[in-house]
């Protein structure tokens, strides 16, 4: 396949799980991939496996200045054809005892922070561009241990689909990849036993009865930011096998 010949394609946390997969797999297509994230050792990584035509840029999305700087380090490389605003953090959190530290970490890398990207990159966006964000079946799951990851991404939702009227004048369109459980390392957070207890879970949730990989869910976001999704804006792509939400 060829959807991404000459395209330029940035994503946000894509130094590892679904955003790695989605950037080697562009590249396979043609593409020139900018990619983001925070962990050293994954960016090091990362930079060991593209050539110099390609980008891999340190950038914090729960910092203030994310978006300013991200535009100031794509301004020499060209005009952005995709975007996937894909970075994000997940904590669990105890209703009774919410406070301002966890509220902020996860609003603002998963929410101010595609914000903040997207509106200073707008000027980098070609008319006719594709937006994917990544949001998560937790927005509609209402787990008691995920109210502020569920609600986090629940607003990116909301924004995907403002975002998509604001910008349908320029061609642009806005879309949301809604993972379920996916295989990343995103739930290293997690003790063991809670591990075991997720896998065990999805067994009785997911119809398909198992656990995704990272290059499923960035297939499906691959497929929102080419061509073939032309006619969709504002729409949501879940990849969950399924889930069986209550």
């Amino acid at each position: 396949m060829d959807r991404f010949t000459d395209r330029r394609i940035l994503i946000t946390g894509g130094s590892n799980g679904m955003g790695l997969a989605g950037a080697k797999q562009l590249v396979a297509e043609g593409a020139k991939v900018a990619i983001t994230g925070r962990n050293a050792a994954r960016l090091a990584a990362a930079r060991a496996l593209f050539s110099q035509e390609h980008l891999v840029l340190a950038n914090d999305g729960a910092q203030a200045d994310t978006g300013d700087k991200l535009a100031e380090a794509l301004a020499a490389w060209g005009p952005l054809d995709g975007l996937w605003l894909n970075a994000g953090v997940a904590v669990l959190d105890d209703a009774a005892q919410a406070d301002c530290g966890s509220f902020d970490r996860i609003m603002y890398t998963n929410v101010r922070g595609p914000t903040l990207q997207l509106s200073a990159l707008l000027p980098l966006l070609k008319d006719g561009a594709s937006v994917v964000l990544t949001s998560s079946s937790s927005a509609y799951e209402g787990a008691a241990a995920t109210g502020l990851y569920g609600a986090a991404k629940g607003a990116v939702i909301a924004l995907a689909r403002s975002w998509a009227s604001a910008l349908a004048p320029r061609k642009i369109r806005v879309n949301v990849l809604v993972p379920g459980p996916i295989e990343t390392g995103f739930r290293d957070f997690l003790a063991e036993e809670a591990k075991a207890n997720f896998e065990a879970g999805v067994l009785t949730q997911v119809p398909l009865a198992r656990v995704g990989d990272a290059e499923e869910a960035a297939n499906a976001a691959l497929f929102l930011l080419s061509d073939h999704a032309s006619y969709i804006t504002g729409s949501q792509l879940p990849v969950d096998g399924g889930l069986i939400r209550r």
